[in-house]
């Protein structure tokens, strides 16, 4: 349970070990208090997931750690370092890469392209306007580039579709070339804004079967953010609870299961609290084995 939270005694020491932390954040909109005294801390190499219902804080707490808002109250931490007043691109260099709910990509490229300008973003950054103005320059590549560009394509499992474009990917397919863009930077810790909205239950379990390979393979830090309660249950070590802008509980997937104030956050929806919607290829939330999703279950 410690591994997800800090204590919010001011005085104490900021946890050196953890990709990201954030401590006693408050963030006020005029009279409205989205978030009140939230903390919370994201250890190496671990997926992490954070939930609630609508309206309970999780895109404001998103945006304050990748530093698109900025809190009244609280620190920001990334890899022990002090980040709370840092622009986005400075947090970009220091190892937080995010991917957003809406789709951000070129339609005009194709896949490996896409990794390839994640890769020269963080490497060869003085190239970026270029291959951005002449594609033809995304095609001169190092053998390092091309030997990082090959393993992100099949670790996210997308061999097949290396060279279509964007535009003709199906949904779920072009999630998992947002997180290989994102891990092309050399990030730390990856930011997942809702990466299994709009997927169906098959698509789900091969982003959540992605995203486990990612942790364990790349030793990445995932803090992931979803209204599929079952996804982020059989995913993550550990898992975050807001409700009204609140942390109300915090634990081990079988914690939240059984936590009372977090059934009532979601006025007795015990399918969607217990998990039982979505399996990730590879395995469920019980350990078991299993080939494909059955299904989502939106909270």
């Amino acid at each position: 349970m410690s591994a997800v939270t800090t204590t919010t005694t001011p005085g104490d020491a900021v946890d050196q070990t953890a990709a990201i932390e954030a401590r006693n954040i408050t963030v006020r909109f005029g009279g409205l208090v989205a978030l009140s005294d939230v903390s919370l801390s994201v250890p190496p190499a671990s997926i992490v997931g954070l939930v609630g219902p609508n309206g309970a804080g999780k895109t404001t707490l998103f945006g304050v750690l990748s530093g698109l808002l900025r809190p009244q109250e609280g620190e920001v931490f990334l890899g022990g370092r002090k980040v709370t007043g840092s622009a986005p691109s400075k947090r970009a260099r220091l190892g937080l890469a995010r991917t957003f709910q809406q789709l951000e990509l070129f339609m005009g490229l194709t896949v490996r392209e896409h990794i390839v300008l994640g890769y020269r973003i963080r490497h060869q950054r003085n190239r970026l306007w270029s291959d951005l103005i002449t594609a033809g320059a995304l095609h001169r590549s190092s053998t390092e580039e091309r030997e990082r560009v090959d393993h992100l394509i099949d670790l996210l499992g997308l061999a097949s579709v290396a060279d279509s474009g964007a535009s003709v990917l199906p949904l779920g397919t072009a999630r998992r070339v947002e997180v290989a863009r994102a891990l092309a930077t050399a990030p730390s810790i990856v930011l997942l804004d809702e990466p299994s909205s709009g997927l169906d239950g098959h698509e789900t379990a091969q982003l959540g079967a992605a995203l486990r390979s990612v942790a364990d393979e790349e030793k990445v830090s995932l803090l992931l953010v979803e209204h599929d309660v079952a996804m982020v249950l059989g995913l993550s070590s550990h898992v975050a609870v807001l409700d009204f802008g609140v942390r109300i509980a915090q634990g081990t997937p079988d914690e939240i299961r059984n936590d009372p104030a977090v059934r009532a956050a979601y006025l007795g929806d015990d399918e969607a609290v217990e998990g039982t919607g979505t399996t990730i290829e590879g395995s469920t939330t019980d350990g078991s084995t299993t080939t494909e999703g059955t299904g989502t279950d939106e909270a």
